[in-house]
């Protein structure tokens, strides 16, 4: 550490004392409070040196500003406002739970690949023929935790463990579970809006989806070379459109309200970052449920049933079962 040069000895008589030595004379002085101070009593500061006194001041001002910026909402947080973590605990909380639901309806079913045939996948599932008229709405809710067979939800944990690990470092807890809930949801309503009426969906590929699309934003908004993100969901929506049986608006629907939900999450301004973000999630929610209770309510007043192998209204609209 540098310190600052001791006055020529021919001035050191007629010189004041140091203010905490006082036999020892200086020509020396603090740049904030200017009382004199002897080389030992000097620290180096951002403008010329201050007195140990003052230094010391400073550092507690500092504090306390640090403290105070924190309560405010500031400090050190990533760009979603959330405190920096080591560690991710929602992702192993939703594998587990996926987990079990899928061990429940194996056992009920008897058969770990034929899991769908047990009553409680069969009650859970995303079938809108069976909620139009009768409010099983939890159906878009449940689906999203229910899977056919040991590979689909293999693959959809595995998914869920690689996107999810680093978004839920990036949002926190409670961001994170809301991101994945809302996007769950837009892959489900998509399914009920434009999907096939008498077609039973489920899985947590619309929320996966929607972590994908969550990704995107994130590496865009951080600057960072969005290329592998890219080609990651330009693949995953050639297989969707390739594979029959995937349902394409359960991808779709989670892709894009997780993208809506991802950019509220990390370009909403910084002093009113939560209200943005809260604001955000629950327009998109509301307008969700809307279009459900608006399609529900039109599927209803047709009147329409099955004839055969076709969805028939009494209107004269015909769709495929």
């Amino acid at each position: 550490m540098n310190q600052p040069p001791y006055p020529p000895q021919h001035q050191q008589q007629s010189l004041p004392g140091c203010w905490w030595h006082p036999d020892r004379q200086t020509g020396l002085r603090c740049t904030r409070c200017e009382r004199p101070a002897c080389p030992d009593c000097l620290r180096e500061a951002s403008v010329g040196y201050q007195c140990i006194d003052c230094v010391h001041t400073g550092q507690q001002q500092q504090r306390a500003q640090r403290s105070a910026y924190r309560r405010a909402g500031f400090g050190a947080r990533t760009i979603a406002g959330a405190r920096p973590s080591s560690r991710a605990v929602v992702v192993p909380v939703l594998i587990a739970l996926n987990v079990l639901v899928y061990l429940v309806t194996a056992v009920q079913a008897a058969d770990p690949m034929g899991n769908h045939r047990s009553m409680l996948h069969q009650d859970g599932v995303l079938w809108p023929l069976a909620m139009i008229g009768e409010s099983q709405w939890w159906r878009l809710v449940t689906s999203g935790f229910l899977h056919y067979g040991l590979i689909h939800l293999a693959i959809n944990m595995i998914a869920l463990w690689i996107l999810g690990r680093d978004l839920e470092l990036l949002l926190g807890k409670l961001r994170f579970t809301a991101l994945y809930l809302v996007s769950l949801l837009g892959g489900s309503v998509a399914v009920f809006l434009f999907d096939d009426l008498n077609k039973a969906t489920a899985g947590a590929s619309g929320a996966i989806y929607g972590l994908l699309g969550a990704m995107l934003v994130a590496v865009i908004r951080l600057r960072i070379n969005p290329t592998t993100v890219l080609a990651v969901l330009a693949l995953n929506i050639i297989i969707t459109f390739q594979i029959p049986g995937i349902s394409l608006f359960g991808h779709l629907g989670g892709l894009v309200v997780g993208i809506l939900a991802m950019i509220a999450m990390v370009y909403s301004p910084e002093r009113d970052r939560t209200r943005w973000q809260v604001g955000t999630l629950a327009v998109l929610t509301v307008a969700m449920i809307g279009l459900v209770v608006f399609r529900d309510a039109q599927l209803a007043d047709a009147s329409c049933q099955i004839v055969g192998s076709q969805y028939v209204c009494y209107s004269g609209a015909v769709q495929p079962a």
